[in-house]
């Protein structure tokens, strides 16, 4: 049985939609209106004698007619995009590959043979979703200045603009540019990252106020991701944050958004309640965000940052992933413990944005920090165990082969 928001949840979003449509073909009337009574008065113009007079009207839509031979033409259209008001169609599946933080290569290891083999173990789930997702915890720049300024305890990340061309080779279709490496060489880094993306055809998401809509199994699927810094939309901000997400909701028949949230380490495996903070730094209220952006109508939320495993909870009907750890970093990141325990989320969203199923595809980083596929399941039992315990009764169960109940 669906959860009983489901309903409300559809109803809300649909008359969301049908209100943009009304007021487009309000819009649209007026217009209509306005060109008529050009049309009116040219043709009053020309009764009176003046036969040089010329009228140019132009509607939404619709060209113009110049000239008074002709009659005046007015073509009024009516949107057929993402906000046209129609049931969600419940016959249609997507499914959505999420993995955590990454970073392709830093000044503390570059791969051998320029990272052609770092992800190829594990490119199977991810080639085979209808969308893969990745959180980017890096620039993919050639800079020589960053944030750091020369101090030891300051960590940049930069790989070649090149490594953007493995991403997409392993599957992934979108990056996550909401984290606090984003920024590390500066808004020359951003762009020189979004050049590169652009470049291998990755798309990204994760700038202020930035919608991301992409068209998967005939679904139209709204990304978005929030972290608490100025280079994005803003984790802590709440009501700004449901106010883009509702946006996204209007555009869009699924939204996905992504979460670089929470404190960091092994000891930061259980999301607490209130706001964390690492390093002095605030990191946010991970529950209260994600109930907060699902109430205002994501679907989806999935989380990168504590660089460990974190539980999945349900709400509204909805998933959230808390986190998945890291998910490659060669010579980057910690490993050993938890620290090597890594996934690969697998969701099925119906055509109305609800949780249908899923797989948690366990990985375990080697001594380089690069994924494996674990037959022995370490991190499934983690993410159940966590699951249960963090959230009781709306944790998501997790089975030992990783398959995920609804």
């Amino acid at each position: 049985m669906s959860d009983p928001s489901d309903g409300e949840r559809r109803a809300r979003r649909a008359e969301l939609r049908r209100r943009q449509v009304r007021r487009r073909r309000a819009t649209g009337a007026a217009l209509l209106v306005a060109v008529t009574a050009i049309g009116i008065w040219a043709a009053a113009t020309l009764a009176s004698g003046n036969g040089s007079a010329t009228t140019t009207a132009t509607a939404a839509g619709g060209g113009a007619t110049t000239g008074v031979s002709e009659p005046t033409t007015v073509t009024q259209t009516t949107s057929e995009s993402a906000t046209t008001a129609t049931a969600p169609d419940l016959s249609k599946r997507v499914t959505i590959a999420w993995v955590g933080d990454t970073v392709l290569a830093s000044k503390y290891g570059m791969p051998p043979d320029s990272g052609r083999a770092s992800m190829a173990p594990v490119v199977g789930p991810l080639r085979s979703a209808d969308l893969a997702f990745a959180n980017l915890e890096e620039t993919l720049s050639a800079l020589p200045d960053t944030k750091c300024g020369g101090s030891p305890n300051c960590f940049a990340f930069q790989a070649p603009p090149s490594f953007a061309k493995l991403m997409r080779a392993a599957g992934f279709d979108v990056m996550n540019l909401a984290n606090n490496h984003a920024d590390d060489f500066g808004p020359a880094g951003q762009r020189s990252t979004e050049r590169a993306l652009g470049k291998a055809g990755l798309r990204w998401t994760g700038r202020p106020g930035q919608i991301t809509i992409m068209r998967r199994a005939g679904l139209r699927i709204a990304l978005l991701g929030f972290a608490p810094y100025k280079w994005a939309p803003r984790l802590e901000q709440i009501r700004v944050a449901q106010a883009l997400v509702r946006k996204a909701a209007r555009e869009a028949d699924i939204v996905v958004v992504a979460m670089h949230a929470g404190a960091e380490g092994s000891s930061a495996m259980h999301v607490p309640r209130g706001t964390e903070t690492f390093l002095g730094e605030n990191r946010g209220d991970s529950r209260r965000f994600s109930h907060a952006v699902i109430d205002a109508g994501a679907d989806l939320v999935v989380g990168s940052g504590p660089h460990v495993i974190r539980g999945l909870e349900r709400y509204h009907g909805r998933l959230i992933a808390y986190s998945l750890g890291n998910f490659a970093g060669y010579k980057n990141f910690g490993t050993g413990g938890t620290l090597s325990l890594s996934a690969i989320l697998r969701v099925e969203l119906r055509g109305d944005g609800a949780f249908t199923g899923g797989n948690w595809i366990s990985l375990r980083l080697d001594g380089n920090a690069l994924p494996h596929p674990d037959p022995s399941g370490a991190s499934a039992r983690l993410a159940a165990q966590l699951s249960r315990e963090d959230f009781g009764d709306a944790g998501v169960k997790v089975a030992a082969d990783g398959a995920l109940q609804p």
